[in-house]
C-alpha cells in the first residue's frame, strides 16, 4: 500500500488535490465515498468465495467473473488508501515511490480488467453463436491462457512507465489532478522533453483499451444479432436487458480511461473537477457496478447465493 508523508528531502513530494471550498465538508463526503469501497469490496469477495466454494460455478465464464471480482479487488484496495487518507486525516501528500507504486498498480489492473472483459465477450459470444463448438474451444487450457494473456499484456505494455517517470526530475507544487496517481497526470509535472514518455502513454491507451472496447462492443452487437434471429420475443427482451447493462458497465469503464488519457495529452486547461470526477467514475464506480450487474443478471450465482444462505439458515435454526 503506499505510504504517504515521505521526508526524504532529496525525492519530490506530490500533493492530491482539494476540492475547493468544501474542505470543511470532507468527513461528510468521505461517507458515500466509504460505503461504496465497502460495497465493493465485500461484493467482489463473496463472489470469488462462491465461485471457488460451489461445484456448479466451475465454468469458463464464472473463472473469468471470477477474475473480474479478484481485478477489481485490487484496484479497490490500490485507490483506498490515498482516498480515504484525504477525506478523513487530510493527508494530501506522497513520496515519490509510493505514487510510482501506485500509479503502476492502478494502470496495471486496468489493463488486466480490460482483457478480462474481451476473454468475458468472447466466451459469451462463443456460448451464444457457435454453441456446438463451446465446450470444445473454452477449454480450462483456454481460461488459463486468455487469463495469463491478460495479466502478462498488463505487467508487460505498463512496466515502463514508472522508470519513465524516474527519469525527470520534478519543479514546481507538484499537485495532482486526482485523488491517487495518475501516469499523464504526474507527466505534466514533469520537467524536461516528456514527449516520447506521453506518445507511449496514449499509444497504450489506444492499443489495449480503445482496441479492446471496439472488440466489446462487435461481440456484443452479433450476440444481440443472433439472439434476435434465434430466440423468442420474451427471450429477446431479456437478452437486451442483459446486454444492454453489460454496455453500461463497459462504457462506465473504458470512455472516461480514454477520455483522460486523451485529455491529459492534448487539453492541458481543463478543470481538475472534470479530471477527478472522470477518475473516481471508472475507478470506483466500475469495481461497485461489475458484482452487481454480472452477478445479479446471472441465474446460477443467484441460486448458489439462495443455496448457500438456505443451507446456513437451516442449520443455524437447527
Amino acid at each position: 500500500m503506499p505510504v504517504f508523508n515521505d521526508t526524504a528531502s532529496d525525492r519530490p513530494t506530490f500533493s492530491f488535490i482539494r476540492i475547493p471550498g468544501l474542505e470543511t465538508a470532507y468527513i461528510w463526503i468521505s461517507i458515500p465515498f466509504c460505503l461504496m469501497y465497502l460495497v465493493a469490496l465485500a461484493g467482489n469477495s463473496l463472489l470469488i468465495i462462491l465461485v471457488r466454494a460451489e461445484q456448479t460455478l466451475h465454468e469458463p465464464q464464472f473463472y473469468f467473473l471470477a477474475m473480474l471480482a479478484l481485478t477489481d479487488l485490487g484496484l479497490s484496495l490500490t485507490t483506498m488508501p490515498s482516498v480515504m487518507a484525504i477525506f478523513w486525516f487530510d493527508i494530501r501528500h506522497i513520496g515519490l515511490d509510493a505514487c510510482l507504486t501506485q500509479m503502476f498498480f492502478i494502470h496495471t489492473l486496468s489493463s488486466v480488467e480490460s482483457g478480462v472483459l474481451v476473454a468475458m465477450a468472447f466466451d459469451r459470444l462463443i456460448a451464444i453463436c457457435a454453441p456446438l463448438n463451446y465446450m470444445r474451444i473454452l477449454t480450462h487450457y483456454t481460461v488459463a491462457c486468455l487469463s495469463g494473456a491478460a495479466l502478462l499484456r498488463g505487467a508487460t505494455l505498463l512496466a515502463p512507465l514508472p522508470f519513465f517517470l524516474r527519469t525527470f526530475p520534478f519543479c514546481g507544487a507538484n499537485i495532482l489532478s486526482h485523488y491517487y496517481c495518475y501516469y499523464p497526470d504526474m507527466l505534466n509535472l514533469a520537467c524536461g522533453d516528456v514527449t516520447f514518455s506521453s506518445i507511449y502513454g496514449l499509444v497504450c491507451v489506444l492499443c489495449t483499451f480503445a482496441v479492446d472496447a471496439v472488440f466489446i462492443l462487435a461481440s456484443y452487437m452479433k450476440i444481440l444479432g443472433t439472439i434476435m434471429k434465434l430466440g423468442t420475443q420474451e427471450r429477446n427482451w431479456r437478452s437486451l436487458q442483459t446486454c444492454a447493462c453489460h454496455l453500461c458497465t463497459v462504457f462506465v469503464f473504458y470512455l472516461p480511461l480514454i477520455s483522460l488519457a486523451v485529455l491529459h495529452r492534448y487539453s492541458q486547461g481543463t478543470s481538475p473537477i472534470l479530471y477527478t470526477t472522470m477518475s473516481n467514475t471508472y475507478l470506483l464506480m466500475t469495481p461497485l457496478l461489475n458484482p452487481l450487474v454480472y452477478s445479479l443478471k446471472s441465474r446460477q450465482i443467484k441460486a448458489a447465493l439462495r443455496k448457500r444462505f438456505w443451507v446456513q439458515r437451516v442449520i443455524a435454526g437447527e
